[in-house]
């Protein structure tokens, strides 16, 4: 019954978007270049079939390989820099000022650098995730119980024990906290990538759909692209629910 509803609930808000996304191009009088119907994006995602599907598998595989390697430098980062309080102190304000230059303005020297292939949009999706990642983690790592400490200490836990019974431990809901925002924005960069410079991708395929003026391959790329970070997050989600099952979700009804 429970799966049912999780099924329904989702498909009843689609189907609420679609139906309010048609009124709006019915009774409105849009135009259509600005906003296309429903019914024409459909269209011409089956025309345009085979160009999404390499598509979303290029955009896919710079999303995957982005949040694979900035979850595993920003886990790192977290464990050096609660394990080094002086590395801390030099690390901190570069973390910081990394997120205060926005993504984009460093796109397009990320293409100069690493050329127009998958390796640029890799970094970039690299830029936008692993910060969530270090600083939830870091922040989980710093916060343990000191009652477990404690506990540990008296037992005369060597500190790699400690590290890996305790600290860790205490700190992987924090850490999986981190890694569903990181799940939800890792598509971001692999766009931004996209749009200032590939040969290939989602991203790809809007830039050369809006210089066309074809609004309904745009919204068809647009519609593949959400669907993607829609089940990316809930495969993390599920994911982490399986791994994490000792630290359970006392807001569910």
């Amino acid at each position: 019954m429970r799966r049912g509803q999780a099924i329904a609930r989702p498909l009843t808000t689609l189907a609420g978007l679609l139906f309010a996304w048609w009124c709006i191009t019915r009774f409105t009088g849009v135009p259509a270049f600005m906003l296309p119907d429903p019914a024409s994006v459909g269209r011409a995602m089956l025309a345009q079939g085979p160009l999404l599907f390499w598509s979303t598998l290029t955009t896919l595989a710079e999303i995957v390989l982005g949040l694979i390697i900035g979850t595993v430098l920003g886990g790192g980062l977290a464990l050096v820099m609660v394990f080094s309080p002086l590395l801390q102190r030099w690390l901190m304000p570069l973390l910081l000022l990394s997120q205060a230059v926005p993504v984009f303005a460093l796109a397009p020297l990320l293409v100069l650098w690493f050329g127009f292939g998958i390796s640029s949009k890799v970094v970039m999706a690299v830029l936008v995730i692993f910060f969530p990642i270090t600083a939830s983690f870091f922040d989980g790592l710093r916060r343990t119980d000191i009652g477990w400490i404690d506990l540990a200490r008296t037992m005369n836990a060597s500190p790699w024990t400690m590290l890996r019974h305790v600290r860790l431990m205490a700190a992987l809901p924090s850490f999986g906290a981190g890694l569903r925002v990181a799940a939800a924005i890792a598509p971001i960069g692999a766009i931004i990538g996209e749009w200032v410079g590939a040969s290939a991708g989602l991203g790809y395929v809007m830039m050369n759909a809006n210089a066309r003026v074809e609004t309904d391959v745009m919204f068809a790329a647009l519609f593949v692209l959400a669907v993607v970070a829609i089940l990316l997050w809930v495969i993390v989600d599920r994911l982490l629910k399986r791994l994490l099952y000792w630290a359970p979700d006392t807001t569910a009804p």
